[in-house]
């Protein structure tokens, strides 16, 4: 294809609100450098980390939930650490979702890549850095994916072959990864698991991805979502107010944090292990050190995936073993009308954007 030197882009240009989200059409089609390639975006969708980045609430300077201030910002209170790895440079692209083809290579990667439907690893490791364990996330330390054309490193754009369509493959990377990472770090099982946040697009991953397993999933929700989750997959429910019964989880997969934190540790069983990749209801928990040591429970973060935590994901999609949860899609030139829709919390899944 005859690629042009312009492209329709969302650019963020600095933290803040909905409003440092603008829509350009004269954006310059990035350029694959040596090991890259060149992909033209089918489709993307919306997660809490984008709204978190633009926001900056990843600063240490932001102490409450991620909802608080999602729609204006935090009124330049984070803007020397308020992407995952510290200060962003802006402009920048966001869209940690990617689902495109592959339309041309740089050099040193295979011309046969051309014409490839590709998933995009979301957070890998840089290969030009020599820091151990150093982290990009697609959309956040390079540009991403709310753009026709998007470059990444040719390992990290991952074939797949599938039939469903480019918005609901879309709705995987991010979320799904996320979920698989926490699942493969607590070494789930045939076990008991209690997963909070069951609604948004990482718990409803989380669900799939523990039955798959053999798990017997409760999950947290409100009680307008409880047909939605069960019809995929979980065994019973809580609703977010209930309580917690003591000592009935083997694992625990939280994205919520906040005030309720130390019934999650009160969940779990002797040696039971807990597993936290976000915080929606705030940072900052109050930990009995008793409860931790007296029932010999483990404490994992989980951000950073082994590489094969996302070619595993994409297998059980070509295999149909999980399926894709879609509430709404807009086009990309309505990421803010997409963004307000994602925040009102009232969907199961994801929210999907279509890109022109």
């Amino acid at each position: 294809m005859t690629l042009p030197e312009k492209m329709k882009a969302v650019l963020l240009i600095g933290h803040g609100g909905l409003d440092r989200l603008v829509y350009r059409d004269d954006v310059p089609v990035p350029q694959p450098e040596q090991g890259e390639v060149l992909i033209r975006v089918r489709a993307s969708a919306v997660n809490n980390t984008d709204v978190n980045t633009r926001t900056g609430w990843y600063s240490k300077a932001v102490r409450g939930d991620t909802n608080s201030a999602a729609t204006t910002g935090y009124d330049g209170e984070s803007d020397d650490d308020g992407g995952w790895s510290g200060a962003l440079s802006f402009p920048r692209i966001q869209g940690a979702d990617c689902c495109g083809e592959i339309v041309a290579v740089g050099a040193g990667v295979d011309a046969d890549r051309v014409g490839q439907r590709v998933l995009v690893r979301p957070m890998y490791h840089p290969a030009a850095s020599e820091t151990a364990h150093a982290l990009f996330t697609f959309g956040s330390e390079r540009d991403g994916a709310f753009a026709q054309f998007t470059t990444i490193e040719a390992d990290h754009a991952v074939a797949v072959d599938s039939a469903l369509s480019d918005i609901e493959l879309a709705s995987f990377p991010c979320a799904f990864s996320t979920a698989e990472g926490m699942i493969q770090r607590a070494g789930l099982r045939g076990e008991r698991v209690l997963i909070t946040g069951a609604s948004g697009g990482v718990g409803s991953a989380a669900i799939q991805l523990a039955k798959r397993r053999g798990a017997h999933v409760t999950a947290v929700t409100s009680p307008s979502k409880t047909q939605a989750l069960r019809d995929l997959g979980a065994d019973a429910t809580l609703g977010r107010d209930d309580a917690v019964p003591s000592d009935a989880f083997d694992v625990v997969l939280d994205l919520v944090g906040g005030a309720r934190w130390p019934d999650l540790l009160d969940a779990l069983a002797v040696r039971g292990r807990y597993v936290t990749s976000g915080a929606i209801a705030g940072p900052i928990v109050e930990l009995d050190l008793r409860t931790l040591y007296l029932k010999d429970q483990v404490l994992i973060g989980s951000t950073r995936q082994e590489p094969e935590v996302f070619t595993d994901l994409v297998r059980y999609i070509e295999r149909g073993e999980i399926r894709p949860v879609v509430a709404n899609s807009f086009p990309l030139s309505e990421i803010q009308r997409a963004q307000e829709e994602f925040l009102t919390k009232g969907h199961v899944g994801k929210i999907g954007l279509s890109v022109p």
